[in-house]
C-alpha cells in the first residue's frame, strides 16, 4: 500500500448459506451446492424440489454417517412458497444459490434483496442454440443434435434445443436426424436397452404435450414424434419440428422436454445474430471443421458455455453459469467456492520499516 501501512485481504465465509435445487439432476445438484458451501467454511440449508426430496434427505444421512458435524448440513423439504420462500428471505441465511426457472429465479432475487440484501448465484433456464455447418461430419452433427436435445428426457438447462442447420445441408441432416430419433428406444429406464425414460411428473408431461401442439399450430413441419409413448406413465415419443421460425413458441420458450427444433441459415452472421435474438443465455454450440469459424461464433454468441464439436462437456475445472436470463454467478471448482466467501481487506499501520 501507499504510505506506511500495510494491507491484507482476506476471504471469509458468509456463515449460514441457503440453497434451492430443482429437480432433474437432484442428486448432481445437491452436491454442487453442498460442497463447495462446506469446502468454503459455511454451514448450509439445502431446500429439495418437492417432486425429489427423497434424495437430498438420503445424501444429508450418508454426511451425517460421514462425520459431517450437526447442524453443518440441514435438508428442509418443502413447497417453493413456503420452504423455498423461507431460505430466500430468512435474515439469518446470509447467501443463497437457486438452479431452476429463471421465473422463479426473479422471485428468489426478490426475496433476498428485501431481506438481508443477502448476495444470490442464479443458474436458470436456456434456450441454447446449436448451429451446424455445412462442412461438418453429418453423422458426427447428427449425434451431437440428438445427445444435445434428447439427454435426460430433454429435461436439461443447457438442452440444445435451437439447432440451426445451413440450407445447403438440411435435407440431408433432416433425414439422418429423423431416422435416429426414430430408432431411439423409450421405456422403463431401469432396462439396459433404455435410452430414454418418462418425464419427471403429469405437469411437466402435459406441459410437453401442449409446446407441441402449440409448434404444429403456429405451422411448424412435424418430422416425427409428437404423441405420448404407450399409453401407461408420462413417456412421450422423441419429437422433432423441420421449419421452425424464430418467432414461433417452440422456438422462444423452453419446453424441458424431448420436442427438437430445426430451423435454416444461410450464413454465419446470420446464424450468430439469430443465435443472440434469445433473451437466454446459458449455453450454445457449434459444429464445423473449420477452427476460424468456430472461435468466431465462440466469441460472438452471448452465452456463458460454448461447445466446439461436442455437446454437454462439463468438468469441474470449468467455470459454469449463464448470461442474461440465465442467471449470473458460476459454479464449479474454485468459482463456486469464491462464491460462498467475503473479501474483507485489513490494514495496520507499518513502523520503522526498511522499505519505506
Amino acid at each position: 500500500m501507499d504510505g506506511p501501512y500495510q494491507g491484507m485481504s482476506l476471504y471469509e465465509p458468509y456463515g449460514v448459506t441457503g440453497a434451492i435445487i430443482p429437480w432433474n439432476f437432484p442428486m448432481l445438484m445437491f452436491m454442487l451446492k453442498v460442497g463447495p458451501a462446506l469446502a468454503a467454511g459455511n454451514t448450509i440449508v439445502v431446500k429439495p424440489a418437492e417432486q425429489t426430496p427423497l434424495t437430498a434427505l438420503y445424501l444429508a444421512a450418508l454426511a451425517k454417517e460421514a462425520g459431517i458435524p450437526s447442524g453443518a448440513l440441514n435438508v428442509v423439504p418443502g413447497f417453493g412458497p413456503t420452504a423455498g420462500a423461507a431460505v430466500a428471505s430468512h435474515m439469518d441465511i446470509n447467501k443463497v444459490g437457486f438452479t431452476g426457472s429463471t421465473e422463479v429465479g426473479k422471485i428468489i432475487m426478490e426475496a433476498a434483496a428485501k431481506s438481508n440484501l443477502k448476495p444470490v448465484t442464479l443458474e436458470l433456464g436456456g434456450k441454447s442454440p446449436l448451429v451446424i455447418c455445412e462442412d461438418a461430419d453429418l453423422d458426427a452433427a447428427v449425434d451431437i443434435a440428438n445427445l444435445a436435445l434428447f439427454f435426460n428426457m430433454g429435461q436439461c438447462c443447457t438442452a440444445g434445443s435451437r439447432v440451426f442447420v445451413q440450407d445447403t445441408i438440411y435435407d440431408a441432416f433432416v433425414a439422418k436426424a429423423v431416422e435416429k430419433a426414430k430408432k431411439r428406444v423409450v421405456g422403463d429406464p431401469f432396462k439396459p436397452e433404455v435410452e430414454q425414460g418418462p418425464q419427471v411428473d403429469e405437469t411437466q408431461f402435459k406441459k410437453i404435450l401442449e409446446y407441441i401442439e402449440s409448434g404444429k399450430a403456429e405451422g411448424a413441419q412435424l418430422l416425427t414424434g409428437g404423441c405420448a409413448a404407450g399409453n401407461k406413465g408420462y413417456y412421450i415419443e422423441p419429437t422433432i419440428f423441420g421449419d421452425v421460425q424464430d418467432d414461433m413458441k417452440i422456438a422462444r420458450e423452453e419446453i424441458f422436454g424431448p420436442v427438437m427444433s430445426l430451423l435454416k441459415f444461410k450464413t454465419l452472421d446470420e446464424a450468430i445474430k439469430r443465435a443472440n435474438t434469445s433473451s437466454y443465455g446459458l449455453a450454445a454450440a457449434i459444429v464445423s471443421k473449420d477452427i476460424d469459424v468456430a472461435n468466431r461464433f465462440a466469441r460472438s454468441v452471448r452465452a456463458g458455455t460454448v461447445w466446439i464439436n461436442c455437446y454437454h462437456v462439463y468438468d469441474q475445472s470449468l467455470p459454469f453459469g449463464g448470461y442474461k436470463t440465465s442467471g449470473f454467478g458460476r459454479e464449479h471448482g474454485l468459482h463456486s467456492i469464491l462464491s460462498h466467501m467475503q473479501l474483507k481487506a485489513i490494514v495496520t499501520p507499518l513502523k520503522d520499516s526498511p522499505w519505506l
